[in-house]
């Protein structure tokens, strides 16, 4: 028997294994998806906001924290790392109008969100730590919808949605679609234990949780998920609220779009190095969430891998009897050639797109998205056919650029 039927029917099966999962839990806890406790405690809350050459969008940033609708925000750190732009001055004029603005000037440029993350951590004194990334916008329940859960004591970071706040040109329209994707997934994962990132547009972390992790992995270009994995290794849960959200800046050229993914995959591919000895170890971090995200970082590759392997064999297939006809006179194309064979292959290809389009339809009817508008019907193909395509290509761009040593995060 062929390798490769062996090798679709397990692609095909762990695919829609995956999507039948986020299903059948999305089904079980639809009634209360939405919920999210109120905070018994008044818990003070420290942001920290990483800035470099953020002068477009801080002032933004720093308006929308301060209009958050909660009573103990103790401070807003602003770490400037050595910006070259205007953001020094736009932070010193928001502090004189407000005292709760503090802005620390870096000596030295750290290159990295961590780096800078780390110098607010140490000056942070709230109970909570808000980190926010110098060009998002957190809403203005956010922190009211986030707090609560926190009253469990094992709980040691919350999230909560990021969307795309720019929604005009095509790739924003992806983005926005790939962003509320990304957010409901990871709300059906919170219920079983599985929350794999606290993405940096907004995350809350209890002080003892990201300080007894010693704050962010400066060397890692997606601290984000590594402190998460961090966290969840030291034993804190981590939990998400969907009735909330922080829109956030998303790249609008298609260039500045791949050279974050590039980052994003490169950073993963870090994560999965450092905690690779525990793969089948510490509870869902071993057994479930790295493999989820092998999956999730690597499948792409192997689908195309296989849908390429076949295309490629048969074009050379038909080169090799269009040689064969024409020597032995038959004729090139016959109507035969045009009849498709069903095959349980096909099947489960045409069932694993099925599943998408459900789960995606799904999640945009219950995040309140006006699914039937001519627009949204035509960028949802686009995006599952299109977007989602150039995935694997970009993986196999950053495994390159990995190997190479070029792990840069500006």
């Amino acid at each position: 028997m062929s390798i490769l039927p062996i090798i679709y029917l397990a692609y095909m099966f762990v695919s829609l294994y995956m999507l039948a999962l986020l299903l059948f839990i999305y089904v079980r806890n639809r009634k209360t998806i939405f919920d999210y406790p109120e905070a018994q405690k008044n818990y003070s809350v420290s942001f920290v906001v990483p800035a470099y050459n953020e002068g477009k969008t801080i002032e933004e940033s720093l308006k929308h924290i301060l209009e958050i609708e909660y009573d103990n925000i103790l401070e807003i750190i602003v770490v400037n790392d050595c910006s070259t732009d205007d953001t020094q001055e736009v932070v010193e004029r928001m502090m004189r109008k407000n005292k709760k603005i503090k802005l620390i000037n870096n000596t030295i440029n750290l290159g990295n969100a961590a780096g800078s993350q780390n110098v607010g951590l140490k000056l942070a004194k709230g109970e909570i730590i808000a980190v926010v990334d110098a060009d998002s916008f957190p809403a203005r329940d956010s922190i009211r919808k986030m707090v609560g859960f926190f009253d469990d004591p094992k709980v040691g970071a919350v999230t909560c949605p990021v969307l795309a706040r720019n929604q005009d040109k095509f790739i924003e329209k992806m983005q926005a679609l790939e962003y509320q994707t990304i957010s409901f997934a990871r709300k059906l994962l919170e219920y079983v234990d599985s929350i794999y990132v606290t993405p940096g547009p907004l995350a809350l972390y209890r002080r003892e949780a990201i300080l007894g992790i010693g704050g962010f992995d400066e060397s890692n270009l997606t601290q984000d998920i590594e402190s998460t994995w961090h966290v969840a290794k030291n034993g804190w849960d981590r939990k998400m609220s969907l009735s909330t959200n922080v829109t956030s800046q998303v790249p609008s050229k298609w260039k500045v779009w791949a050279l974050q993914r590039r980052r994003w995959n490169i950073g993963g591919i870090q994560c999965i190095k450092k905690y690779r000895k525990d793969i089948g170890k510490k509870g869902m971090l071993g057994m479930f969430i790295i493999p989820l995200f092998v999956i999730g970082l690597f499948w792409g590759m192997l689908g195309i891998g296989i849908f390429g392997y076949i295309f490629l064999s048969k074009v050379f297939s038909n080169i090799l009897m269009t040689g064969y006809a024409i020597e032995t006179g038959v004729p090139v194309v016959t109507m035969n050639q045009f009849f498709i064979t069903p095959s349980i292959l096909n099947y489960l290809g045409v069932a694993l797109f099925l599943f998408e389009l459900i789960f995606l339809l799904i999640m945009l009817s219950v995040l309140k998205n006006k699914i039937w508008k001519k627009e949204n019907l035509l960028n949802i193909p686009v995006y599952l056919f299109v977007y989602m395509m150039v995935y694997p290509f970009l993986m196999v761009d950053s495994i390159w650029n990995y190997y190479r040593g070029k792990r840069k995060w500006r």
